[in-house]
């Protein structure tokens, strides 16, 4: 019955839709956050003043989605992971399956991110292109069983498109992640282009480049 209220609620026009999201759902929308034509249901939602979710995104089966002010989640992006009182990963007793978004962070077009486990996306980060997966769980061959780890981008990092960023990877701040890439570790240098399968530091940055200096996300 929930589903089928929540496509309901998912045509009513912003203003309305924002109250009903309050009052029944209990998410936190500042006045000047929107989302436009999605299904966005999280266990739990904040969204920061001028934060934006567009059309015809999904985001289910996580626990919590926080959304930083002028933050952006664009178009046709799928955002999914398992509850937390879901009947698998029991072994994992710290997971958190959060979606966090920094400060006019930006998730493009077409990505797909699975909140399994923790998902944070530090400020002024772009997740740009198409087509990249950012996931988190997987099988675990020696114990046969499904696993889970977090995954930390950091902020004012630029991540190219149909990347595959797997669990327990981390990408410091200020850095870049090379487009094709796979990100399956942490690494720790800021100020570096990371590309290949698996990423590696492959060329340093200017640290003064505008970009990891900049005090709009959107880039023009």
């Amino acid at each position: 019955m929930k589903r089928l209220l929540g496509l309901l609620v998912v045509l009513l026009p912003w203003s309305l839709k924002r109250a009903v999201l309050r009052r029944f759902w209990g998410y936190e929308i500042a006045d000047g956050a929107r989302i436009g034509l999605s299904y966005v249901f999280p266990g739990h939602l904040v969204m920061g003043e001028g934060a934006y979710i567009g059309h015809f995104n999904v985001a289910i089966h996580l626990g919590r989605l926080e959304c930083g002010a002028h933050s952006v989640i664009d178009r046709s992006n799928w955002i999914t992971g398992h509850p937390p009182a879901g009947a698998h990963f029991t072994h994992r007793k710290d997971r958190d399956p959060t979606l966090s978004l920094g400060e006019h962070a930006a998730v493009t077009k077409q990505h797909i991110i699975d909140c399994t486990d923790r998902v944070d996306i530090g400020a002024f980060t772009t997740i740009a292109g198409y087509h990249s997966q950012i996931i988190t769980h997987g099988i675990n061959v020696v114990d046969n069983r499904q696993d889970c780890k977090p995954i930390r981008i950091g902020a004012y990092c630029l991540v190219g498109t149909r990347v595959t960023v797997l669990g327990g990877a981390a990408l410091p701040d200020r850095s870049m992640l090379g487009a094709g890439s796979v990100l399956n570790k942490a690494h720790a240098a800021p100020f570096v282009v990371y590309a290949g399968s698996p990423a590696v530091a492959v060329k340093q940055l200017d640290p003064e480049a505008a970009y990891f200096h900049r005090e709009r996300g959107f880039v023009h």
